[in-house]
């Protein structure tokens, strides 16, 4: 039996946005083939979502770094860190 490609979730949570799309993208192709056993299916579905949660982490953080780009005068002048982060 084959074993699933698997990354543990500290991994995952330090991934780039990049990597993890590519990693999830990889995950969506072999479950879509329908050629992977049950188990290494239900292994890949939850680090597909481990990997979604990470991508909307990245990308939210994103979100509120562009939020707090300062200006003056219209000119982007640095930036705060958004709350939370």
């Amino acid at each position: 039996m084959s074993q699933p490609m698997s990354e543990p979730m500290s991994e995952i949570a330090s991934l780039s946005f990049e990597a993890a799309m590519a990693r999830l993208e990889e995950i969506v192709r072999k479950l879509e083939s329908g050629s992977v056993p049950l188990e290494e299916s239900i292994a890949l579905y939850e680090q597909g979502s481990a990997l979604k949660a990470q991508c909307d982490r990245v990308l939210r953080a994103a979100e509120e770094k562009i939020e707090k780009i300062r200006s003056r005068d219209g000119v982007a002048v640095g930036t705060e860190p958004a709350e939370g982060l």
